[in-house]
């Protein structure tokens, strides 16, 4: 049982290339459900951890990697096949670049080495997931294009209001 959340986390790492090619032979059911079957296991994942008290370090870093790495893998495979405009996918992963950075730096530079979620940060992310299954599920005809509108401008709102207030997190709290 210990293992489950860390064997759920590689899953979405192994998966997230097959959703990008599914998506550019344009099979937008098929990546509509396969995104939202590796959302459900980070959700389940993450729910053992805790209930099994099965977390581990390794969890720790594959676990958001995953994540990153399939949230921002679809924004890129949008932009390049044109479903999103090429600025929007600049947005988010320039933002997420930003922190990295950021955290990189008062990592490396600084006595500092925990670096807690924004809640801000965590509400943008959510909403980017919503937009990119929404989109999706345009694509796939399930969705009509004025809810796809209007997460895009909120997606956009949020990455504005999750890096100011990132940027006040790591300004204000102690670097030990």
């Amino acid at each position: 049982m210990r293992h489950i959340p860390n064997i759920l986390s590689f899953a979405r790492l192994a998966l997230a290339p097959y959703v990008f090619v599914l998506q550019t032979h344009r099979q937008y059911t098929r990546v509509l459900w396969l995104f939202a079957i590796l959302g459900i296991t980070d959700v389940i994942d993450g729910f053992l951890a805790r209930k099994f008290k099965a977390t581990s370090r390794l969890g720790a870093y594959i676990d958001p990697l995953a994540d990153k790495l399939l949230q921002s893998g679809m924004f890129v495979v949008l932009a390049v096949t044109g479903v999103i405009e090429k600025w929007l996918a600049v947005v988010v992963l320039g933002r997420d670049v930003l922190i990295l950075s950021v955290a990189g730096a008062l990592y490396l530079w600084t006595k500092r080495r925990t670096f807690p979620p924004s809640p801000w940060g965590k509400i943008s992310t959510f909403v980017q997931i919503v937009f990119v299954m929404f989109a999706v599920g345009e694509l796939a005809g399930i969705v009509n294009s004025t809810p796809v509108m209007l997460l895009k401008w909120l997606v956009v709102v949020l990455v504005v209001v999750s890096t100011l207030d990132y940027a006040k997190i790591f300004r204000t709290q102690p670097q030990t």
